[in-house]
């Protein structure tokens, strides 16, 4: 219940806005005030009112991440008070924040960030890699769409991908029950990074499940799924046990909110809208009664379609075909050859079919493996060109996050 209550009220996390905010103030920070009351819902004395009222929140508050999110932010929250009690009073306050409001939230990324300095250590000081951590250190930590995305725009990515990097780390030597467990654990705190999970569960199958006989193979795979279990029942058993599973899923894979998200993520989808829209224009012109909608991909805003005037419309089944398409070779291969030294290739391999194909794209979803990328640009040259067109690519889209008047005047 307390899980239940917490996620509804988090809502999402302290990088996402809330349209019932002020835009231009309180928009990358809002759910800090609601952790403080949001235990209160779990300590009512009638459980029927209770659940009722988690109910709404759930509905009112658009919760995008998992619950282990909503724990990570309740703790960010605890000493929240001692510095500005503003921070987590209801109502919002009107007035503008203080200084060390401001410096609070920014202070909570940074403390975050620990977790994704010390994955890259670990991982930079393998033996393969001839021990580089200070270039990686370099690559990951002042990678400008980091830095623009956490520490401009405000969130906490860098966390979240210090979770991948850690379970990339003990997969790499050779610790896979540990690297599942951790992937697990980064699911339950955003769900996102369910398009690596494929590549994970070839891997994981074959190198250490499999070949060791059948009894100890399914031992091996018992144990596997028992930790995963256990990591997700403490993520979502309090949802099932108050029926809103069904909500959780709806809020977490919003499919009416379109193909595109507003700013646009660079990927194949750009070219088929491209397309549709030449195609489009080319036929009125040669005559043809082509009905023009309006400029609904371009508008800025999180429709429930995607309107395709000549070319066949984009289903979520179709953008999960495609990416599992493209994902096939690198799956066939993870299968084939499970080989610790080239999982974080598969990865980043997997994430990038996602950003392509996927459906509504976040442009921020780049950096799930471009900072991978940043770890093996010091295997080879030909490893460090890739990641630098990528990097270079991936950041001009980022750019957009940094449009409001906010961001200039407060960082």
């Amino acid at each position: 219940m307390a899980a239940a209550a917490i996620s509804a009220s988090a809502g999402g996390g302290l990088g996402f806005r809330r349209r019932h905010m002020r835009q231009a103030l309180t928009r990358p920070y809002l759910p800090l005030h609601r952790f403080r009351r949001a235990p209160l819902l779990a300590c009512s004395d009638s459980r029927a009112p209770r659940a009722a009222v988690v109910h709404r929140r759930v509905v009112t508050v658009d919760a995008r991440l998992p619950a282990f999110f909503a724990y990570f932010s309740r703790l960010l929250a605890l000493p929240a008070p001692l510095v500005d009690a503003s921070l987590v009073s209801l109502p919002v306050p009107d007035a503008p924040p203080s200084f060390a409001y401001l410096l609070y939230l920014r202070l909570t990324v940074v403390f975050s960030d620990l977790l994704l300095l010390a994955s890259v250590i670990l991982l930079a000081t393998d033996a393969h890699r001839r021990r580089r951590p200070f270039l990686a250190l370099v690559l990951v930590l002042w990678s400008p769409s980091l830095l623009s995305v956490d520490h401009v725009h405000f969130q906490y990515n860098g966390f979240l991908i210090g979770l991948l990097l850690l379970s990339l780390h003990f997969l790499e030597r050779g610790r896979d029950l540990a690297g599942g467990v951790v992937f697990a654990t980064l699911l339950c705190s955003k769900h996102l990074f369910l398009v690596a999970a494929p590549v994970y569960f070839m891997y994981l199958f074959r190198h250490y499940c499999c070949g060791l006989g059948v009894v100890r193979g399914l031992g091996r795979l018992v144990l596997m799924g028992a930790g995963v279990v256990a990591v997700f029942s403490a993520a979502f058993a309090p949802f099932v046990y108050y029926g809103q599973m069904q909500q959780l899923f709806n809020r977490l894979f919003p499919f009416g909110r379109g193909l595109c998200h507003a700013y646009w993520a660079p990927n194949f989808w750009v070219f088929y809208i491209t397309l549709d829209k030449i195609l489009a224009f080319l036929l009125r012109r040669l005559g043809f009664n082509i009905q023009m909608p309006e400029a609904s991909f371009t508008g800025g805003l999180v429709g429930n379609s995607s309107p395709f005037v000549v070319l066949p419309k984009v289903t979520p089944v179709t953008t999960f075909l495609l990416v599992m398409l493209a994902m096939s070779p690198c799956l066939i291969k993870a299968f084939s050859k499970p080989q610790p030294r080239h999982i974080i290739r598969w990865v980043s391999y997997a994430t990038t079919c996602g950003f392509m194909f996927g459906w509504h794209v976040h442009e921020k979803a780049s950096l799930h493996f471009t900072i991978p990328l940043a770890l093996i640009a010091m295997d080879s040259l030909e490893d460090a060109k890739h990641y630098f067109l990528l990097s270079v690519g991936m950041f001009g889209s980022l750019l957009t996050l940094a449009h409001t008047c906010f961001y200039s005047n407060t960082y």
